[in-house]
């Protein structure tokens, strides 16, 4: 068994199922951890943590001894409690597939099954927009999973996606409304795809949605694909491809479409601060503040047509505005967005709040605040071991650096320790 969480695993089912693999019974296991902690749990104790019953999990002073009784890894265990844990906080009450999470997103008249196709039968504007409607509930479905959940269902999405508009008959007008409903598809899957740990290559996904979007003539969803492309890019280390392509997003941008200018100018300011290019990050993203509150001022983003636009608003663009200003280390600035953008938000988004959590951490550490850090660290840790996410496994590497700077703190050398980094 490797000694990982990244699968999210809950406490119940490792202690059962690890358990069952030793050959013990629950008898067993209590009689041996009473041996080994001095403490004096009963078969019962053992049957509440692995039925996770009224929400019992093991206690941590017995983590170090069950660790010993079930040969494994101490900080395996702790994650896993930590997930349970987080998984109640955030009202998951078990373990829900990617399957279940669309279903209850897709619209009310929308199977879960693949789209059919007939070879040679017509479809019409009702077809490409209900299409577009079941794009927007898996989109939703990306709020509340990560990539490595929900990357198949996505692909096998786009898939069906592109034979409905290559199988059938249809007028130009449809066929361009299923491209773009392709495109948003290979948007959506590339993005997962960079959050799936490399189940997936995002690169064609992307390629495939730039096409797409260019065919269907739709500039705004093309501009989202490239900076979406780009980004991705910057962040692994490919700063000159993904400026280059964040650039090239900003021509597709015309007429009134001011969201996304600012969803543009935003990505923009980011890979600009991975480049170094202060100037530019700061105007950058300076136009995409404005750019958000005129969009604003007009109509929310859950009004706009395009429905990939419903999170660009003014909190999401406050938090890549603290974002760049971490990245800058300007703290003073970052700290406030960050602190009032968490204390309102919704907390089924696991992963973006364990996210903005590592922003604020490594923000208050450095500002010379490393008791906050530490518990901004924790809330985040605690809300990773649930999740299956690779760019958040990332973040949690940036913020133990951080941490890593206060080894004379005994808040953030016990939450290092809790966490076994």
């Amino acid at each position: 068994m490797a000694d990982s969480n990244d699968s999210g695993e809950r406490i119940g089912e490792l202690i059962a199922g690890r358990r069952k693999y030793l050959g013990l019974s629950e008898e067993d296991v209590a009689r041996k951890l009473a041996d080994a902690s001095g403490y004096t749990p009963s078969r019962t104790d053992v049957w509440r943590w692995e039925t996770e019953y009224e929400g019992r999990t093991p206690g941590p002073q017995y983590l170090p001894h069950l660790a010993e009784v079930l040969e494994l890894d101490e900080s395996r265990l702790r994650r896993a409690r930590a997930a349970t844990k987080a998984a109640r906080r955030f009202k998951v009450s078990a373990p829900v597939s990617s399957a279940e999470v669309i279903a209850r997103l897709l619209p009310a008249d929308t199977e879960l099954s693949p789209l059919g196709t007939t070879t040679g039968r017509t479809v019409g504007a009702a077809d490409a927009e209900a299409l577009l409607r079941r794009v927007h509930g898996i989109r939703l479905a990306d709020d509340v999973l990560a990539g490595g959940d929900l990357v198949e269902a996505v692909i096998r999405e786009l898939r069906s996606a592109i034979r409905l508009h290559n199988d059938t008959c249809h007028s130009e007008a449809v066929g361009r409304r299923l491209l773009s409903g392709v495109g948003e598809l290979a948007q959506l899957a590339g993005w997962v795809a960079t959050d799936s740990g490399g189940r997936a290559d995002p690169v064609p996904l992307f390629r495939l949605g730039v096409a797409a979007a260019k065919q269907a003539e739709d500039g705004p969803l093309a501009a989202h694909l490239l900076g979406s492309w780009g980004y991705w890019e910057a962040n692994r280390g490919n700063l000159q491809r993904g400026l280059d392509l964040v650039r090239a997003a900003g021509p597709e941008v015309s007429g009134g479409h001011v969201r996304v200018r600012s969803l543009t100018a935003a990505r923009l300011a980011w890979v600009s601060t991975l480049a170094r290019d202060h100037r530019t990050a700061l105007t950058a993203i300076d136009t995409a503040m404005d750019q958000v509150d005129a969009a604003d001022e007009k109509s929310p983003a859950s009004a706009d047509p395009r429905r990939w636009l419903y999170w660009v608003n003014r909190d999401e663009q406050e938090v890549m505005q603290a974002r760049v200003y971490t990245q800058l280390h300007r703290p003073l600035r970052a700290v406030p967005l960050l602190r009032k953008v968490l204390a309102a938000y919704d907390a089924s988004h696991a992963r973006e709040y364990a996210l903005y959590a590592s922003w604020l951490a490594v923000a208050l550490a450095d500002a010379n605040e490393p008791e906050e850090a530490a518990k901004s660290a924790d809330r985040m840790f605690e809300v990773l071991a649930g999740l299956p996410s690779s760019r958040a496994q990332d973040r949690s590497r940036a913020v133990t650096t951080a941490l890593r700077r206060f080894r004379d703190v005994p808040e953030a050398v016990e939450v290092l320790e809790r966490w076994g980094v």
